[in-house]
């Protein structure tokens, strides 16, 4: 079988509004898509800003304070 990559697309289990987090660390880009459909594209993320998201314990939250309208998001 094929082993789950750290990087990559992550199914986010237990969040009420973040459904996935796709993340590039060569790029540092990073997809947060909401359970609503919305999707932020955002740019120059470090990893270690991707893995304090992950383990954020509200990724809504987390996203607001630390994300948006930064990295270029839209």
């Amino acid at each position: 079988g094929s082993c789950a990559s750290k990087e990559g697309r992550m199914k986010i289990e237990g969040s009420s509004t973040v459904a996935n987090i796709d993340y590039d660390p060569e790029t540092r880009n990073m997809d947060v898509t909401f359970h609503s459909g919305k999707t932020y594209t955002l740019h120059g993320v470090s990893a270690e800003r991707h893995e304090d998201f992950l383990a954020a314990d509200s990724k809504g939250k987390h996203f607001h304070r630390h994300f948006k309208g930064k990295f270029g998001s839209k």
